[in-house]
């Protein structure tokens, strides 16, 4: 046989060729758990994921835009915040509203590239525009006419008539529309769908003629519609209560709390003279974030209309007295049915938290032991904002009377204590009451002293009536549902002969031998106050952005406005004589 071929030994495989050089791995984070960027210049550390718009904010950069609102989900249809990134492919710019951060990016916004981008994009929402800025509700706080002064400033080169839509069109109860001033940024269409959670808005045909409308057969009836006026770049949405009522550049806004149930939203308010014009939310994140509800917005009325300015003495013949007189015949009164043991006081949880210690006080001093609790009426309550108790300073009543030592009753047990006879006379402080029948129970007494701001039943029903000053002409403190203590300050100071209620609790706290020579709202807090649990709440306000008048504002004091809204007219004045001159 032949010999067996043997198996020859295995090869060796051969290497694997290296693989190419990969590109280098990514230098570590500067600030580990953040994002370094740098935006014109600036060094910006934010947290992953933050918004290209909202880390220009935070080193001070302003980035210009319509559709962008940071607590709506991104458009990114107006395009007037492109801005330049050094990770865009092809170098394109990028929408600053919609492009997220990046370690070691640079961001660039005043490049000859973004201002021409800017420039177009203003001059293609002019386009069409009416440019009615002297009738327009909206003028002074308008982000066209801002932007066009800081951004465009040329002649439009329209030679053609411009598109017509429709104007002065009611979209529901509180907001009037005017097509052809809209720039359909679609703020107003993402607020009602997202926060309002009543999707009643919407875009309507394509191209240049698209149009915000109603569903059809759904007016914009929600609760909460008032809001789309505050978030409109431009005079496109306007409020039916204050269109044509004053012009934004002869207001002045004071920081206020609204009245109209105990979520205390927080408001600018905004006054000219001595009468109040409008409430707009202000920013809160603890409270209402930036919104409120659109009754809310009128609690404002009863401060301009039907006061009492004047104190009265007497009922059917009743006649007008001086303050000081009325007050020296209130307190003999009270202090004649205290001795006897048939004095009761009912106050409001609409009165700050002021006059409610100054009010305790004096009433601890003149023997009582409990009082009872006015205000209004429950109303409606949503998940959203408002609260069932539609009165501000309930929990600041019971702080107030607890630190004085006072029970608390309802209204329904001072209605049996006067039908008793236990209760024959009475010392109101605010004349809000839940009863409707209260007034007519109220005008039995032989003794009813009242301090009102506003000329309602109760208020006509008083043998003795003092003139109290409503929110806007006080300092105070309101402490809402949750027991948070929130400060507003006085708008403008007291109409007629009316004082804060406070001031009034002190005059006849002096009046009655009391210690009560209380001058200011901040001395009563600080005399009464300071042992309540308001957790690290301090009774003086930062001050204001801009400075506030306190008499009778002239024209050009506007300020409170939201970030954004109003340019200073010094820079606008000076960049356009650079323009000109340079």
């Amino acid at each position: 046989m032949a010999d067996e071929q043997k198996p020859s030994a295995p090869q060796a495989a051969a290497p694997k060729p290296a693989p190419p050089p990969g590109p280098p791995a990514p230098p570590p984070p500067k600030n580990p758990g953040m994002v370094t960027l740098t935006i014109d210049g600036k060094e910006a550390v934010v947290k992953p994921g933050t918004l290209v718009i909202e880390a220009a904010r935070q080193v001070g950069v302003d980035v210009p835009h319509y559709c962008y609102h940071k607590r709506l989900t991104v458009a990114a249809n107006c395009r007037m915040c492109l801005v330049e990134m050094s990770n865009s492919p092809g170098g394109k710019l990028q929408p600053a509203c919609q492009a997220t951060v990046a370690e070691g990016v640079a961001v660039k916004t005043e490049t000859p590239k973004v201002k021409d981008q800017q420039r177009a994009v203003l001059e293609f929402l002019l386009l069409n525009h009416p440019v009615d800025c002297p009738i327009c509700d909206q003028a002074g706080e308008c982000k066209l006419q801002d932007y066009y002064m800081s951004y465009d400033q040329q002649a439009s080169r329209l030679d053609m008539p411009k598109l017509v839509k429709s104007k002065r069109l009611p979209l529901g109860p509180t907001v009037t529309l005017d097509n052809e001033r809209c720039i359909l940024c679609t703020r107003c269409v993402r607020f009602m769908r997202e926060v309002a959670k009543a999707p009643q808005l919407g875009v309507a045909r394509r191209g240049s003629r698209s149009y915000i409308t109603t569903f059809p057969g759904q007016p914009l009836d929600s609760k909460y519609s008032g809001n789309v006026v505050d978030i409109c770049p431009v005079g496109a949405l306007t409020s039916t209560d204050f269109r044509f009522q004053g012009r934004v550049w002869f207001l002045s806004s004071a920081r206020s709390i609204c009245t109209g149930c105990s979520r205390g939203c927080n408001v600018h308010l905004d006054y000219m003279r001595d009468s109040t014009y409008r409430l707009r939310p202000r920013e809160c994140e603890a409270v209402n974030q930036e919104w409120m509800c659109d009754q809310g917005r009128t609690t404002f009325k009863p401060w301009n209309t039907d006061r009492v300015l004047q104190a009265r003495v007497g009922r059917g013949e009743a006649k007008a007295a001086r303050r000081a007189e009325a007050v020296a015949q209130a307190a003999a009164r009270l202090q004649e049915s205290a001795a006897k043991g048939q004095l009761a006081a009912l106050f409001s949880p609409g009165c700050s938290l002021e006059d409610l210690l100054a009010a305790c006080a004096v009433a601890k001093g003149l023997g009582l032991t409990e009082v009872y609790v006015g205000g209004r009426p429950d109303g409606w309550q949503d998940e959203f904002l408002k609260r069932a108790d539609e009165n501000p300073n309930r929990r600041g009543l019971e702080l107030a009377a607890a630190a004085a030592g006072l029970a608390v009753r309802s209204i329904a047990e001072l209605a049996k204590a006067i039908a008793d006879g236990k209760a024959k006379a009475l010392w109101a402080v605010g004349s809000k009451v839940p009863s409707p029948t209260a007034a007519a129970v109220f005008a039995r007494l032989e003794t009813f002293v009242c301090q009102a701001s506003s000329q309602d039943d109760v208020a006509r029903a008083a043998t003795v009536l003092l003139p109290q000053a409503p929110v806007p002409e006080t300092d105070g403190t309101f402490v809402n549902f949750a027991g948070r203590a929130q400060r507003f300050e006085r708008a403008y100071p007291p109409r007629g002969e009316s004082r804060p209620g406070w001031a009034l609790c002190a005059e006849l706290g002096q009046a009655l031998g009391q210690a009560t020579a209380w001058t200011s709202a901040r001395e009563v807090f600080q005399a009464l106050g300071r042992g309540l649990a308001l957790g690290d709440f301090t009774w003086d306000l930062p001050p204001a952005s801009r400075a506030r008048a306190l008499s009778p504002a002239p024209a050009g004091t506007v300020d409170g406005r939201l970030p954004g809204y109003r340019e200073s007219a010094d820079k606008v004045a000076a960049d356009i004589r650079a323009k000109v001159t340079g």
